[in-house]
């Protein structure tokens, strides 16, 4: 029994001493640092015309939730995604270009699917136009979204796309 005890004492030291911390094995080292990326645009009424409106089907139930009306925020300016239990936390810093925006929130794209791999999503606020501009400080605002293990396996990269620029963190 002493042997046992003094060989997995042994053992665990010997691995603990091994390069664990930046293999990829390990969870913590998942994702990486996040890049910036300019944004292409596109106009606000175009559509794709090879997608049908689902909006008449008689099996759907009427929607009562009134659609969220905020708009994409101007700059993303950090992506951490951080392990937590059960899975991982998207964290992300933007920049508003106008000071009170408020309702900050992390809207899936593709329903919320990746697509390849990457799962997108846009960074929104509720901006109010008639607000002064101010400095960086008071425009500054925090979302953050939690997404499962199971949603992760599917996933090699997160991209968080705001008005002007989007930044990826990828494994």
């Amino acid at each position: 029994m002493r042997k046992s005890i003094a060989g997995l004492v042994i053992l665990s030291v010997t691995l603990s001493a091994c390069g664990w911390r930046d293999s990829r094995v390990n969870p913590v080292n998942w994702f990486g640092n996040s890049r910036s990326a300019p944004v292409q645009t596109q106009t606000p009424g175009q559509a794709n015309p090879l997608i049908p409106d689902q909006s008449g089907s008689i099996f759907r139930r009427a929607s009562r939730e009134a659609p969220y009306p905020g708009t994409p925020v101007d700059q993303i300016t950090a992506l951490s995604v951080e392990p937590s239990g059960g899975g991982a936390i998207i964290r992300v810093t933007g920049q508003s270009l106008r000071q009170g925006a408020h309702d900050v929130r992390l809207v899936a794209q593709n329903d919320g699917e990746p697509v390849d791999g990457l799962l997108t999503l846009e960074l929104r606020a509720i901006q109010p136009g008639n607000t002064p501009q101010g400095p960086d400080s008071t425009r500054r605002i925090h979302a953050g979204r939690f997404v499962s293990d199971q949603d992760l396996s599917r996933i090699t990269a997160i991209r968080v796309v705001g008005l002007r620029n989007s930044q990826t963190s990828s494994r």
